[in-house]
C-alpha cells in the first residue's frame, strides 16, 4: 500500500457522537451534538473531555451552570442527532422532534431516555483555543445498561450492543466485536 499526502480536512478522527444536555435559564432542556469527546485522568479520577467550537446555547448553559450530560447516540437516535445538529438553541427551544428526558440521577442535568450510556458531569476546568472551549469534566455519575454487568459484577463493554453512532465526516456504526487486549498476540 502506498500512502499519499492529504490535507487536514481529510483527517481521520473517529469519534462517538454524543448529545450534550443542559438546561436553559427557564428550565427547558437543550441538546447539542458534539463528537469531540474523549476521556483523560486527572485529580478527579477519570474525566470526560469535551470540546465545543463556536457560539452555542449549550456552551452558554455550561458556562452559566458548570453542569452537563453527555448522552451517547445509538443508531436508533439518528433523526434526533441530525435535528439537534441542524437547529440552534440560540433561536429558541428545539421542538422539531419528539424526545423524552428526565433529570439526572445525581446532577441537575437533562438526560435522554433513549440514550443507552449517559455521563452526568460537572466542569472542573477549561481551556480556550480560539473559538473552541475544551471542558475537563468530573464524571459525577455514569448510567449504563444493567445487562452489561457480567457474573463477577464487572462491566463488559461490548460496543456492538450499545450500537453507537461513530462520526468521521460521515455517520458510521460498529459491525462486530473482535476481542480484547491480549487475545491476539501470544509470545
Amino acid at each position: 500500500m502506498k500512502r499519499v499526502n492529504s490535507t487536514q480536512e481529510h483527517s481521520l478522527c473517529v469519534q462517538p457522537a454524543f448529545l450534550i444536555g443542559t438546561y436553559n435559564e427557564g428550565g427547558t432542556p437543550n441538546f447539542c451534538p458534539i463528537t469531540w469527546v474523549s476521556a483523560t485522568f486527572g485529580n478527579e479520577g477519570y474525566m470526560l473531555v469535551i470540546s465545543m467550537n463556536g457560539s452555542k446555547k449549550t456552551k452558554e448553559n455550561v458556562e452559566r451552570t458548570g453542569l452537563l450530560s453527555a448522552n451517547l447516540v445509538s443508531t436508533d437516535m439518528l433523526e434526533m442527532l441530525d435535528y439537534f445538529g441542524a437547529s440552534t438553541g440560540l433561536d429558541g427551544q428545539k421542538t422539531g422532534v419528539a424526545f423524552d428526558y428526565e433529570d439526572g440521577q445525581k446532577l441537575h442535568v437533562p438526560t435522554l431516555d433513549k440514550s443507552r450510556w449517559v455521563y452526568e458531569c460537572s466542569v472542573v476546568s477549561k481551556t480556550q483555543n480560539g473559538d473552541t472551549t475544551t471542558y475537563f469534566c468530573k464524571m459525577d455519575n455514569v448510567q449504563i445498561p444493567e445487562e452489561m454487568k457480567d457474573a463477577n459484577g464487572l462491566w463488559g463493554i461490548d460496543l456492538t450492543k450499545l450500537d453507537p453512532v461513530i462520526y468521521s465526516g460521515m455517520y458510521h456504526s460498529i459491525g462486530k466485536l473482535l476481542g480484547g487486549m491480549g487475545d491476539f498476540y501470544k509470545p
